[in-house]
This record gives C-alpha cells, sequence and structure tokens, in this order.
C-alpha cells in the first residue's frame, strides 16, 4: 500500500481555520475558501494559476497568519463554474463582480499567481479598487515571442488536441498523468525528496479538475496571448513582485523590465527556486508580502534598484 504524501506545511495549514463557501457571480456559482480569522483587520484576494485550483494558494495563505484571505477556484477550474468565454474580459468581469459580490473594498489586498496575476493585473489596470497589487511568479513578458514561442507554440498544439479529439481521448490527453509529471518535474527545482513527492501529488490530485476542454483551452489561449505588461501603464496602485530566481518562464531581467516600467514597485527575487514559490518557498513569499502590508504608504516613483538584488518602489 502506497503511504501518504505528508505536505512539509502540514502542522500550519492544520492550524489555519478555514471554511468552504460559494456564492453566484453573473448567475454562475463560484467556490471560495476562507482562510484564517474570519475577523481579521485585513484581507488579501488571492488567484491562482492555470490548471490548478485553491489548493495551490493554500499555503501561502495558512502563511498570511492573522490575515483573512480568499481563495476562489477559478471560473472552469476546480469546481467553480466555468465563463461562457475564457477570455481575458470575462475574468476581468468575473474577478471585477466577485470582489463587488463579498463586499470588498479597496482595503482588500490583490494577490495574483501565475496566470493569476494576469488576471489581476488586468482587473487592477481596468478599475478594481486595492491599495496593494502582488504578483507571485508574474508572467511579466509574452509567451509567444522570445525564446519560449517554440514551446508555447508546442503547448497549444496539445490544448488544441485535447479540445477537438472525440472526447474520451481529449480527456485523455489533458489528464495523461505522464504528461502532468512531466510538467510537474519541469517546473520543480527543490532537491528535497519529501518536497517533490508532495508537489507531484498535488499536481497529480488538483491539475486536472477542469469543468470542460473549452474552457481549459480558451484559458490557455488566454494565459499565452496576454502578459502583465500589456496593463503595466494603467496600474496606478504599489505593486509588490515576488519572482523567483530560476523561473523558466519569465526570467528575472523581463521582472526588472516589467518593475521599472510599474508606477510604483518592489521586486523581491526568492533564490534557488522556479515557477512554484507558492509550493516551494511559500513562506518566504508570505514574509514579502506581509512586510510590505506592514509598510506605510510611500510616495509614488519608478523603481530602484538595490544592491540586495531587488528592485524596490523609490521612497520619499
Amino acid at each position: 500500500m502506497r503511504a501518504p504524501v505528508i505536505s512539509p506545511y502540514q502542522s500550519l495549514t492544520a492550524s489555519t481555520p478555514v471554511v468552504h463557501r460559494s456564492v453566484v457571480v453573473d448567475g454562475r456559482t463560484t467556490h471560495y475558501w476562507e482562510y484564517g480569522p474570519a475577523d481579521a483587520q485585513e484581507t488579501v484576494l488571492a488567484v491562482h494559476g492555470f490548471r490548478g485550483d485553491h489548493h495551490g494558494l493554500e499555503t501561502i495563505a495558512a502563511h498570511l497568519v492573522g490575515k483573512r484571505v480568499l481563495v476562489p477556484d477559478l471560473p472552469g477550474f476546480g469546481i467553480s463554474d466555468p465563463l461562457p468565454v475564457s477570455d481575458i474580459d470575462g475574468y476581468v468581469g468575473w474577478l471585477t463582480g466577485f470582489h463587488r459580490a463579498l463586499g470588498l473594498t479597496r482595503d482588500t489586498v490583490v494577490l495574483g499567481h501565475s496566470f493569476g496575476s494576469i488576471v489581476t493585473a488586468a482587473a487592477v489596470a481596468a478599475g478594481l479598487g486595492t491599495r496593494l497589487l502582488v504578483l507571485v511568479n508574474p508572467i511579466a513578458a509574452p509567451a509567444l515571442q522570445g525564446p519560449r514561442a517554440v514551446a508555447t507554440g508546442i503547448a497549444i498544439g496539445y490544448y488544441r488536441a485535447g479540445a477537438l479529439l472525440p472526447r474520451p481521448l481529449g480527456l485523455g490527453l489533458l489528464r495523461n498523468r505522464a504528461i502532468v509529471r512531466a510538467m510537474s518535474v519541469a517546473m520543480l527545482k527543490s532537491h528535497d525528496r519529501d518536497l517533490r513527492r508532495w508537489v507531484h501529488e498535488q499536481h497529480d490530485r488538483y491539475f486536472s479538475a477542469f469543468a470542460d476542454r473549452t474552457s481549459v483551452l480558451e484559458a490557455f489561449r488566454t494565459s499565452v496571448t496576454h502578459d502583465v505588461s500589456e496593463y503595466a501603464d494603467r496600474i496606478d496602485v504599489p505593486v509588490l513582485l515576488v519572482a523567483a530566481e530560476h523561473d523558466d518562464i519569465t526570467a528575472v531581467p523581463e521582472q526588472q523590465a516589467l518593475a521599472a516600467r510599474l508606477r510604483d514597485a518592489e521586486l523581491v527575487v526568492v533564490p534557488g527556486v522556479g515557477h512554484l514559490v507558492h509550493y516551494e518557498t511559500p513562506g518566504a513569499a508570505s514574509e514579502a508580502v506581509l512586510r510590505r502590508m506592514a509598510d506605510r504608504p510611500r510616495r509614488a516613483g519608478h523603481p530602484r534598484r538595490t544592491g540586495s538584488g531587488r528592485v524596490d518602489g523609490a521612497t520619499s
């Protein structure tokens, strides 16, 4: 019998209060999970990445001790209803409606991981109010240009085949355990055996929880035809970028270029990790978020590079 895979963060997540709730947004049900104390003075709204669900940000939520963290399943993923069309306008409308339905205010911090960074950045650029936008492993540059273009093209073919093949074959391709494992292996950087087993188990359990093949294809197309830099000039709130030293999807120089375009940005680069900061180093990411949340508002200015290897927004 296979031994259970224990989360390296088990003690922290087990001690974090969590409640499963749902809300109707534009006639469709969004399921979300509320972590932390319900009466917390500060709230974080966190949006997960492509093909995942709320479980992907559970470790971040647990590390944000003392904060109320709301993590919805993106439409069409986990157990949330899909959008009519999973394009960027649809996701922006959904996130804005979800924010409004829960009665959240500008005091709520908005956080997005990976594809969630595109959705949250687009929503904030379109007017979603927040006092701080946090982007973890942000997609800072176009995926259809530069050295990633070939790999992106292959991936588009994979998702298109998954949508067009007869249903059993298409679902079998999209949910193929060997392909899911290959994706997981490619993104993991840690050499810790127990951590690697747990991350693979998370991807095995949650990476194939989607409503239908069309939603997955549309969401993937959205994820590779948009990026945060597209919205940088229209984001006028403070932004914390939590990037990774070895992120194969967006390299550090591209994160630095994005930070330089934002009005008020701080870039924190987590060493020794790739695109799975939320799994491999959630403590480091959450520490940066908690510190930035505790900062007093600073005067807007262009980011500046410091000797610490991160980019900080200019101070007064």
